[in-house]
């Protein structure tokens, strides 16, 4: 199987710009008439970095499909992949998609050329400053048994441990808190997180997008690809980032859901409060969605700030009412769009949704049987 696009029978392929390798141009024009993927990475290719150019999508994406371009394609300049990749992408997004995404730059970019930041060590990277020593130290090792030392598993798929220091929390916090300030005085209408939260804010529309970026590709893409390889963990390209309130004169509680992710982070930031539970009820592909919940996918958790979540994005989950106080909690949905095209080409979904798991189990179990009764009765001997 590959991803592929084709062109109209009367559309001239576009020649690539760059990228004079010896014959290298001939096989990129070549290939540029089928555009194909290859189906498997190429794990020890290291990729390019695309970051500070003026992009309709982000960096992280092209540097994820780079290992999937076809091995003549490697060694070209990076104009010559950006641009063969770009028309990938171009031709499998639909035009309402590209619309969605320049109107979204455009509008971050009137909120980051006025809006003034209060805690700028926020936007860049500083792991010593922001993260537990425990979780750096398992970062740094980079190994599944490193991972699940500092981690609890209290039901499958779910795994919590200390992520954040308290001067981080602190730090995000006043940001946030600054951003609404800001939104308040200016009477600017931002977009909320998502269709279920009335409050919180989009981080990576005030600037906090490169920063959330690295935090997914160096934090959380190496456990995923230990413990969501099925989900894509491991081509984590793209994240929506953002926080949720709770309390009084905000939102309460939140309704049963799975999320547009692969894969969910959850930290609790703060503050005082009582309440808000997480409640975990199994893991569902599309189909499934609306099924009964079995006895061991049963798990409610209580936050604790600094302590994360990690799950599966279709882990149907939901909060409990916060009944006093203020919880902020910080969220960051972790996508590969590597994984969302190949899905739309599989039908079983058993190595992770819990349903197809159950009736993948259910017809093995009935042919067994089957083919039991017919080798009994071939004996002839009396079926049990």
């Amino acid at each position: 199987m590959s991803l592929e696009v084709t062109r109209k029978e009367n559309e001239q392929p576009t020649p690539p710009t760059g990228g004079h390798n010896g014959n290298g141009m001939a096989v990129l024009q070549s290939m540029a008439t089928t555009h194909r993927l290859r189906l498997n990475p190429n794990t020890e290719h290291k990729p390019e970095s695309y970051e500070g150019l003026h992009l309709e999508f982000s960096p992280l994406l092209f540097s994820s499909l780079e290992r999937y371009l076809p091995p003549p394609m490697l060694s070209l300049s990076r104009d010559s992949k950006l641009h063969y990749m770009r028309d990938i992408i171009l031709r499998y997004s639909p035009e309402g998609e590209r619309t969605r995404v320049q109107k979204q730059r455009e509008y971050r970019q009137k909120i980051i050329s006025h809006y003034q930041p209060l805690q700028r060590e926020l936007y860049a990277m500083h792991a010593s400053n922001f993260f537990a020593p425990s979780f750096l130290k398992a970062i740094n090792e980079n190994k599944g048994e490193s991972f699940r030392s500092i981690m609890a598993e209290p039901t499958q798929g779910v795994f919590t441990f200390e992520m954040l220091q308290p001067h981080f929390c602190e730090l995000l916090l006043s940001e946030v808190e600054n951003f609404e300030k800001w939104v308040h005085e200016t009477k600017f209408r931002i977009m909320r997180p998502n269709t279920m939260n009335k409050f919180g804010a989009v981080l990576d529309d005030f600037g906090l997008e490169t920063m959330l970026g690295k935090l997914m590709e160096d934090f959380i893409r190496p456990i995923s690809k230990v413990f969501f390889s099925d989900v894509g963990g491991s081509t984590l390209d793209s994240h929506h980032g953002f926080v949720v309130e709770y309390g009084v004169n905000r939102d309460v509680e939140l309704g049963f859901h799975v999320d547009d992710s692969e894969v969910t982070l959850n930290v609790c930031l703060g503050k005082q409060f009582s309440g808000g539970d997480l409640f975990f009820r199994g893991v569902r592909c599309d189909k499934h969605v609306n099924t009964e919940t079995q006895s061991d996918e049963i798990l409610d958790y209580s936050h604790v700030p600094g302590r994360a979540v990690l799950h599966r994005g279709r882990h149907r989950h939901g909060a409990r009412a916060t009944t006093s106080g203020h919880r902020v909690n910080l969220l960051l949905w972790c996508r590969s769009s590597v994984f969302r095209e190949l899905r739309k080409y599989q039908k079983d979904f058993s190595s992770w949704c819990g349903e197809c798991q159950r009736e993948k189990k259910e017809r093995q179990r009935v042919s067994i049987a089957a083919t039991k009764q017919e080798l009994l009765k071939r004996e002839g001997k009396p079926a049990t």
